[in-house]
């Protein structure tokens, strides 16, 4: 494994984080296996959210942490303010109520990393800012960050963070991966991936600010189980709504030719497409079977160059 520093966090975050949404209550022991395997690996960061089974993720990510005895070792990245069908959330109070959600489901009295699952940029964004940092004040969270927040939002958050003598936002947790998206899985989600996006990942390199990047194996669009013949076995799947265009086909392809040529998985091309970018990336992902995460961390050792990268997406 491999390991960066995100402000405000003492503790290492591992380059990997699996994401703890198969988690449930009816299925405990599978999930604390899954993760005891992803932690035997190295893995010490877990993704979270509010709206993840309804709060069982969140419990059963507790209950093994306080089983196994790693709160101090674990890094959680959770996250709040989701919209639901009414409004989109993203208040003091829902930042509030959420973030207290979480502490009494994980039964702990932090989280390392608490991240806003949306923006609403109707809202003026100091309140935003302002309630983060007095959690963080208070030490409920020690940072805090953004998902599907826009790269401008992001600045404005930190340049009043700036002006106003507060903590600023030290995460920020898009879409990015090697296969562009028709359309985003969920509303108000955005990605960084395609050449409409050049701008944001040039912010990105430039400013190298901490990425967190969502469904970076397209949600299973680089499984290895899909091809062109079976597709019509996918065809309610929701990687294929989303990746199912010739472009990604023809990405699928030269990442199944790449692996054979590198004696690679499928999954360790995309995932090392990811990790080779010039940013400062931690991807998240989500091993369903204990053998799974094992089977990514290779791509933590694979060197892609600019040509490789630039033959994988089709940009050569």
């Amino acid at each position: 494994m491999k390991y960066g520093a995100i402000p405000g966090v003492k503790k290492p975050v591992s380059r990997l984080v699996q994401g703890a949404i198969m988690l449930t209550a009816e299925n405990e022991a599978e999930g604390f296996a899954l993760l005891d395997a992803a932690y035997e690996q190295g893995c010490n960061t877990f993704d979270t959210a509010h709206v993840y089974g309804g709060g069982d993720c969140d419990r059963v990510l507790g209950r093994w942490m306080a089983a196994r005895g790693l709160r101090e070792k674990v890094v959680v990245l959770a996250k709040g303010a989701h919209p639901n069908p009414d409004r989109k959330r993203v208040t003091p109070f829902d930042i509030t109520a959420d973030l207290y959600d979480v502490l009494a489901r994980m039964k702990t009295d932090y989280v390392d990393l608490f991240v806003l699952h949306r923006d609403d940029p109707s809202l003026p964004v100091g309140s935003i800012v302002e309630i983060l940092n007095e959690h963080r004040a208070a030490g409920r969270i020690h940072a805090f960050g953004g998902s599907n927040w826009s790269v401008e939002r992001i600045a404005a958050a930190n340049t009043y963070a700036e002006a106003h003598g507060l903590t600023p936002f030290a995460v920020s947790s898009p879409h990015f991966a090697l296969a562009e998206q028709n359309e985003a899985p969920w509303e108000d989600c955005l990605t960084i991936t395609g050449v409409s996006k050049a701008a944001e990942r040039a912010w990105y390199r430039e400013t190298q600010f901490p990425l967190f990047c969502w469904s970076s194996l397209c949600g299973g669009w680089f499984s290895g189980r899909l091809t062109r013949a079976n597709q019509a076995e996918h065809a309610e799947t929701l990687y294929l709504r989303c990746y199912g265009s010739e472009a990604n086909w023809l990405r699928l392809e030269r990442a199944e030719q790449f692996a054979r040529g590198r004696g690679l998985s499928v999954p360790q091309v995309a995932l090392a497409y990811v990790l080779n970018q010039e940013f400062n990336v931690f991807p998240l992902v989500a091993a369903f079977a204990t053998d799974e995460f094992a089977g990514l961390t290779p791509a933590l050792d694979v060197v892609l160059t600019e040509q490789e990268r630039a033959w994988l997406d089709l940009r050569t």
